[in-house]
């Protein structure tokens, strides 16, 4: 007897993925790993990752189980062809400047019209409304404009981005969950729904300590290094390690505790100038160089081995090597080691989102450029150039 093929939340689901670099082709994504069905459409040329240096590793990890599409959007035979898919789809989801859509005549109002039953999700630097609605906008200006490089680096130095793309992703967790809730309210009421997020609506929240601290102190220097955002906690920081660092965190009364055990110095836990956070962030640089020295005549292995058994959080500070080779991912199946087919062995992710009783959904190829054009679109409907 054949086992039934899992049956995924989305399962049933159309999506119009018009995503481009980070934002859209994250959370079209997560649709797909949910079990939607995703058509990425691209013009002519490609989506602008294409054109980075090489095979782009990126736009493979962010549109495995992917179908994918050219359209020229600009032409009437595109728009006709657009507009065919969007008879039978869901959602349609894009990240461009606002009013980009409109000017195509592809706006939301109009997709309704045609579809009543349509989702429309459209994410963006600023949103469709406010003063900056027409500011072309990237990770790094969101980044600058939310105050997250300002809140990043050392207080006595410049500031300086954050490493990750965080707010492409931020918007694209927020849209899969507009759209996710859009889709909701339709099997209520039977009607699509017009949805948006604004990247720097999603990054403020993130921000949360860094606020906490203005409204404590306007003075103070939101830039803290690695310690705590809001000057809130101590020890919090990352310390040096005999091969490399490790960051440790003590949020609560027993993790300091923990860490005074480790180091042998249990005495400090009754001790009033260090038994509470406030009496500790009071002699922070003393707490952290107190740490500090003994962190840096462990390995980073040996630390760990201490956090588990005296209960304190802390990790290894891990390069890019360790972490895509990190046993727990591959073992919860959000990495996968991926033959892809243009780029060769790599790791793949999977979601981030798990739902009992199914296993993370097996990963499929990112689509070459307007590889199901001809099953999808047919013979000469939209040609791809």
């Amino acid at each position: 007897m054949t086992t039934p093929a899992p049956h995924y939340p989305l399962s049933g689901i159309t999506v119009l993925d018009l995503g481009q670099i980070y934002q859209g082709p994250y959370c079209g994504l997560l649709l797909a790993l949910a079990g939607a069905r995703v058509i990425k459409i691209e013009p002519p040329q490609g989506e602008p990752v294409r054109s980075r240096r090489g095979v782009s590793v990126p736009l493979a990890m962010l549109n495995s189980n992917k179908e994918g599409i050219t359209l020229d959007l600009k032409s009437e035979a595109g728009r006709e062809a657009f507009l065919r898919l969007v008879d039978e789809a869901d959602v349609v989801l894009e990240n461009f400047l606002p009013g980009v859509m409109e000017r195509l005549g592809l706006g939301g109002p109009a997709l309704l019209q045609r579809n009543p039953r349509l989702v429309f999700a459209s994410a963006s630097g600023y949103g469709s409304s406010g003063p900056y609605k027409d500011m072309l906008a990237m990770d790094l200006t969101i980044q600058a404009m939310s105050g997250m490089i300002n809140a990043t680096g050392f207080p006595d130095q410049p500031p300086v981005k954050a490493g990750p793309s965080i707010c492409d992703f931020l918007g694209g967790a927020h849209l899969y969950g507009a759209i996710v809730t859009a889709l909701l309210e339709r099997t209520q009421t039977g009607a699509g729904r017009i949805c948006e997020v604004a990247m720097l609506d999603a990054a403020y929240l993130a921000l949360t300590s860094t606020i906490g601290l203005h409204f404590d102190d306007p003075d103070a220097n939101p830039r803290t290094g690695s310690r705590h955002a809001g000057l809130a906690m101590a020890p919090y920081n990352v310390y040096p390690s005999r091969d490399g660092y490790v960051a440790i965190i003590c949020v609560k009364e027993e993790h300091w505790q923990g860490v005074a055990r480790a180091m042998g110095r249990e005495a400090l836990i009754g001790d009033a100038n260090y038994a509470t956070h406030a009496a500790r962030c009071e002699r922070m640089e003393e707490v952290d160089a107190m740490v500090g020295a003994w962190t840096a005549g462990l390995t980073r292995d040996e630390l760990m081995e201490l956090s588990k058994q005296h209960r304190f959080p802390a990790a290894p500070v891990r390069q890019s090597a360790e972490v895509v080779r990190d046993p727990h991912l591959h073992a919860r199946g959000m990495l996968t080691d991926f033959n892809h087919p243009e780029l060769g062995p790599v790791v793949l992710p999977g979601s981030p989102l798990r739902f009992d009783g199914l296993p993370p959904m097996p990963l499929r190829a990112s689509p070459s450029l307007g590889q199901d054009n001809a099953r999808l679109l047919g013979a000469g409907a939209a040609p791809a150039t």
